[in-house]
């Protein structure tokens, strides 16, 4: 289940950062630039190949661990945190990325189907990391860490016909509001970063044309995943003292501020 560098003599000198979804696109982007700042990588994701990539390109003088994963299954989740405490015996920082994109659709159109499974991946599956990350954190030593929720833009706006998606991450704001709150007495700081038109496969549609509010179908800016990447590794950077509570970072001429 599982596969190491060859740093493990000094792990305990190592911050420990775990990434979901981190097969492709903002994840991987971001597992890369972690390891290359010097973080121990957990790689977290449904596709083992795809996350052997990723430890692959990050290098083998980077201590990693694969862990194919559903974050929509609790017993998954609990295997997986059981893994990365008996490897690394503590973890620093959970970039809560992985999510799921549906068909669009008004929601009469919308199957419960779908649904549940938007609802499983984005906000079930993020709680669930979240509750087990807060509890390795609580109980460790030194106590703390830090939970960056990935929100998306679409935790302000909406798309049209994104009902499943967009109903997730504005719930991502309360989760991040929530275990903000909820972690100060254990040092453990909880920011979002929400994220516009970065080029991955998963936003691919956007570059060559995607339905607007008004009914038409127009391409979109997109803007380079490192910029997500080097963002995150920022908001991983600080000390436990200080946290980036919301950022969004976005490509400059997307359609988000004003009418577009």
């Amino acid at each position: 289940m599982s596969q190491m560098g060859s740093q493990e003599g000094t792990m305990a000198q190592i911050q420990v950062a775990l990434v979901t979804g981190a097969g492709s696109g903002i994840g991987r982007a971001t597992a890369l630039a972690l390891a290359k700042a010097g973080w121990s990588i957990v790689l977290a994701g449904r596709r083992r190949d795809a996350l052997e990539e990723t430890a692959r390109l990050a290098g083998e003088g980077s201590a990693t661990l694969v862990h194919a994963c559903d974050v929509s299954d609790a017993s998954a989740v609990e295997a997986l945190f059981q893994d990365i405490e008996s490897r690394f015996k503590r973890l620093d920082l959970l970039f809560n990325n992985a999510g799921i994109f549906s068909a669009g659709g008004t929601i009469d159109e919308i199957p419960v189907e779908t649904w549940n499974a938007v609802v499983g991946v984005n906000l079930t599956g993020a709680f669930l990391c979240a509750r087990s990350a807060f509890a390795l954190m609580r109980r460790q030593n030194p106590q703390g860490g830090r939970i960056i929720n990935n929100g998306s833009i679409s935790a302000h706006a909406p798309r049209p016909g994104s009902v499943p998606y967009t109903a997730t991450k504005h719930a991502i704001t309360g989760l991040t509001k929530s275990l903000s709150l909820d972690g100060r007495p254990f040092n453990i700081a909880c920011g979002q970063i929400d994220i516009g038109n970065a080029a991955s496969e998963m936003t691919d549609q956007m570059g060559k044309g995607i339905l607007q509010a008004n009914g038409t179908l127009a391409p979109e800016p997109l803007m380079d995943v490192a910029h997500v990447a080097d963002a995150v590794v920022h908001m991983a950077s600080l000390p436990l003292e200080a946290n980036v509570q919301f950022m969004t970072v976005m490509a400059t001429r997307m359609p988000f501020i004003g009418r577009g």
